[in-house]
């Protein structure tokens, strides 16, 4: 059941106590992706994901707005602090805990998010409120993990098989030619860069020509069974907390 969608007497009268949560970012992706990468992976493997199980699920609206200063010399990039986005969405989540949704998986799309993400899941699970857990779509896709990058090879090529009239293609060899290999500046294990134009030149990092559709195609069908995999497991966990030692 989207929210979107439904109406309140519809929420009153599902049979579920699951919910999910997709969160992205709005964000530079290079000359050739749109700023709402983030989101569009988010809302596409979630709802890939939901068609996989066998069970109602509630599918929230997309928070579209993350931890992104870090790509703020680039325009269009938008962002808010880490302490109002975990504020925003532990709120997001405890309205849904409000109604009867106290279980609830947050898919995201953007990697600024994960450790706050993380966080939140920990603190209104311990709060006894709900049991929040996060799902990072570019974790979950095997060996393709390693080349995440940004504006690279795995979110080119999910928005090349998702909504490939997003991808400007006359820009494409614009992006690989200011692109870094790899995130950061890094020295005696530490990395030295802030903010991503301090080592990418057009705000790409990997090669976008190496994310074909097919690849996407690949990367969707690993990253949706993953999180039906997931759901299910969340919807049958023991989630009451443990007895103090």
């Amino acid at each position: 059941m989207d929210l979107t969608e439904a109406t309140w007497t519809d929420v009153r009268d599902c049979e579920t106590d699951l919910a999910v949560v997709p969160v992205g970012s709005t964000e530079q992706h290079g000359p050739h992706a749109p700023l709402g990468t983030d989101v569009l992976a988010a809302e596409t493997v979630a709802d890939a994901g939901l068609e996989r199980v066998d069970r109602e699920v509630v599918r929230a609206p997309a928070i579209p707005v993350g931890i992104a200063e870090e790509h703020r010399q680039f325009p269009g990039t938008m962002w808010v602090s880490e302490e109002t986005f975990r504020s925003y969405v532990r709120e997001a989540v405890e309205s849904l805990a409000y109604h009867g949704f106290d279980r609830v998986v947050i898919v995201n799309g953007h990697g600024g998010n994960v450790d706050a993400l993380r966080e939140v899941g920990a603190s209104v699970t311990r709060s006894g409120e709900t049991y929040a857990v996060p799902f990072t779509w570019f974790e979950a896709v095997g060996e393709h993990t390693a080349e995440m990058g940004h504006g690279g090879p795995l979110e080119t090529a999910l928005l090349r098989h998702c909504e490939p009239e997003l991808i400007r293609e006359d820009r494409i060899e614009e992006a690989r030619e200011g692109r870094a290999e790899g995130w950061g500046d890094w020295l005696s294990y530490t990395n030295l860069a802030y903010d991503a134009a301090e080592f990418t030149e057009n705000g790409v990092v990997g090669d976008p020509a190496a994310g074909d559709e097919r690849r996407g195609e690949e990367l969707l069908e690993l990253a949706a069974d993953a999180l039906a995999r997931l759901l299910e497991a969340v919807a049958e966990r023991d989630v009451s907390r443990p007895a103090d030692r």
